[in-house]
């Protein structure tokens, strides 16, 4: 057994730098959007504010799975829009995270006091330079916390990508699985699919070790957040 699973965990491995990669794209992503689309919910005009909300609301009430299809199947077959699986996935998962993230960061940036605005405008600054120079560094430490969750869920919803063909860490297991089932037997299914489990398990874990590292680093006693945005 120790012979099968040595030559068997290689194999399930090579998964694992598509599923970090696209991890990082997502986050990455959803960081880019979702930060300018928070700030923009608390301090911008109220057509605007109208538009990130519904932009919040839709990607985050379509399930994950179809805005894959719709990105990759979809776009191809009404536009002719042809896209690789690992960037249909990307953009499609990508949006989605950004909406998680905004409520993230607008709760970050709502976090901290007015008064600090106010202050910073008394002494000369402009909005914009409060923002980048007073909101902005307070609002990223904020937000470390919750998007430890953000990245746990992110990590997870990349074996969504299997769906369109993207060989990340689900897939590899499902490949491997079809060709030894008949060979060893309908019992490695269930340890193949445990070693695939602990995987993800073992990543969850140490992305959200790192993140704990990042925050006591940069925290500020006093000015912690404590809430999560559910998904």
């Amino acid at each position: 057994m120790s012979v099968i699973l040595g030559s068997i965990g290689p194999l399930i491995v090579k998964g694992v730098p598509t599923t970090i990669l696209m991890t990082l794209g997502l986050l990455g992503t959803g960081l880019l959007l979702g930060f300018p689309i928070a700030f923009a919910q608390v301090y911008g005009y109220r057509p605007l504010r109208w538009f990130c909300r519904a932009y919040e609301q839709t990607f985050r009430g379509i399930p994950a799975l179809v805005l894959i299809l719709l990105f990759h199947s979809g776009l191809a077959r009404s536009f002719h829009i042809l896209l690789p699986a690992f960037t249909s996935a990307l953009i499609a998962l990508g949006l989605r995270s950004s909406a998680y993230q905004s409520q993230i960061f607008r709760g970050a940036i709502q976090a901290i006091s007015q008064g600090q605005m106010m202050a910073a405008r008394s002494i000369g600054m402009s909005k914009f330079q409060a923002i980048r120079h007073i909101i902005l560094p307070q609002a990223f430490r904020l937000s470390i916390p919750p998007w430890s969750n953000e990245f746990s869920s992110v990590l997870k919803d990349t074996s969504l990508a299997s769906a369109i063909g993207v060989v990340e860490l689900a897939k590899e297991g499902t490949l491997i699985m079809t060709r030894i089932q008949y060979a060893l037997g309908a019992e490695w299914i269930l340890i193949i699919w445990i070693v695939v489990a602990l995987i993800y398990l073992v990543l969850t874990y140490a992305g959200n070790r790192s993140l704990a590292f990042l925050e006591d680093r940069v925290r500020i006693p006093g000015f912690e957040i404590r809430g999560r945005v559910e998904r």
